[in-house]
């Protein structure tokens, strides 16, 4: 298929994706990497002939502080139609299949980095801080070939109304049951889903009878009282009974996990980890400390990775919860990988959790703000809101250096935020 030929959506969608294109390479940030990765793949894209990632779309409109939500229904017209086209099933398929070569090896190097800087001799060295440098990459890679899995995974569910691929059994779209499924082993977050089928023995069942479902993994909706069956009735559990919910619901992800990843689901087992972040944040501490346990650890930094791009309210919620559980590190690092969005975006994150009461937390932002990025950039952030962000940028370029202190001085001024 040439250029000349190609959908209508398509066609549309690349128009649009030049528009974006230019406005990223503006923007800097994301549109670097992927031109170095990838130059010939991402100029194919461009020009119409195959259909740049969701993920990578939507790291370009953060890059440029729009909202992806608009770009959805132009891109899933285009996907639509793209793969509609003879054969394409079959590459979707073949695509899919790439992907999942992918994850299984970030997730082995993941595995191998993290041993290394644990056991390195020299944690402050150059060669740790290259390590750490591969680390961060690799889990973008893991977290991108999942999230590509399950995009690939639902493109090829919409074409099942369609002609079964020629090219055998590996290139066929999953049969129905499959995807239904890992539905059920999202029970622990989930608010509609009372299928249960992962459910490991010591966690009751949903009830029989088709009476309405209880118990943590129904996510702790109004419906949910307790879910051992001869306990008190309460109308509302207590924090002793919301801290057992958060560890039966844990417990219960983590035992999907595990059948998920012996089953080679490893894009569905992403998508199950990162139902959590739509579940209340003050249970993510007990998911964490379970991961852990079960060995799962690459799977919670990927976690926290995802986390990074929450909307900045509910980027805020999960730092405030990990910090209120007791793992300040986590905390940190949440926030520390949040630092590449907008500035607009980051000021809402500080004001919230101000808001909830984590002015460390807030500070703690600030502080890595101000070490990593430009004084240009903090006095952008500055001007969003300077009664809350002024004071506070000033404590946190003070308490690196008298330098840093100048540069953001001298920055404020030159914007027009700070007077004299």
């Amino acid at each position: 298929m040439t250029v000349t030929h190609i959908p209508s959506e398509m066609a549309e969608f690349t128009h649009w994706l030049g528009g974006l294109a230019a406005r990223a390479e503006r923007a800097g940030g994301w549109w670097a990497v992927f031109a170095e990765r990838d130059p010939d793949g991402l100029g194919a894209c461009l020009e119409g002939a195959e259909l740049l990632p969701w993920d990578v779309v939507a790291s370009l409109l953060q890059d440029v502080g729009e909202d992806p939500g608009p770009a959805r229904g132009l891109y899933a017209a285009a996907a639509g139609a793209h793969d509609r086209r003879p054969g394409g099933a079959e590459a979707l398929a073949a695509r899919r299949a790439l992907m999942e070569e992918e994850h299984r090896h970030a997730g082995t190097r993941i595995r191998e980095l993290d041993l290394l800087l644990l056991t390195h001799p020299e944690p402050d060295s150059a060669e740790a801080a290259r390590l750490a440098h591969d680390l961060a990459w690799t889990r973008d890679d893991l977290a991108r070939a999942a999230a590509r899995i399950a995009d690939l995974a639902d493109r090829l569910d919409r074409l099942r109304a369609a002609p079964a691929p020629a090219a055998g059994p590996d290139a066929s779209p999953p049969p129905a049951p499959e995807r239904r499924r890992p539905r059920g082993a999202r029970y622990a977050w989930a608010a509609d889903d009372a299928t249960g089928g992962f459910a490991p023995a010591a966690v009751p069942g949903p009830p029989a009878g088709g009476a309405e479902p209880r118990g943590a993994r129904f996510r702790g909706r109004a419906a949910d009282r307790t879910a051992a069956p001869a306990g008190p009735g309460e109308a509302a559990p207590g924090d002793g009974e919301a801290a057992e919910a958060a560890e039966r619901a844990a417990a219960n992800a983590v035992y999907a996990l595990q059948r998920l990843r012996a089953q080679g689901r490893t894009g569905e087992a992403h998508v199950l980890l990162c139902e959590a972040l739509g579940g209340p944040p003050a249970r993510l501490p007990a998911l964490a400390a379970a991961l852990h346990r079960a060995g799962f650890g690459a799977d919670w930094a990927t976690l926290l990775w995802e986390a990074a791009s929450l909307p900045p309210a509910r980027l805020a919620a999960v730092a405030g919860a990990l910090a209120d559980a007791g793992r300040p590190d986590d905390c940190e690092q949440l926030l520390r990988q949040g630092l590449a969005r907008p500035v607009e975006e980051l000021a809402g994150a500080v004001a919230a959790l101000v808001a909830e009461g984590h002015d460390r937390e807030a500070q703690a932002l600030l502080t890595a703000f101000i070490r990593v990025r430009t004084p240009e950039e903090a006095a952008r952030l500055a001007a969003v809101h300077p009664a809350l962000l002024v004071p506070r940028l000033g404590v946190a370029a003070r308490s690196l250096s008298a330098a840093d202190d100048r540069a953001l001085r001298h920055a404020l001024r030159v914007g027009g935020v700070l007077g004299g």
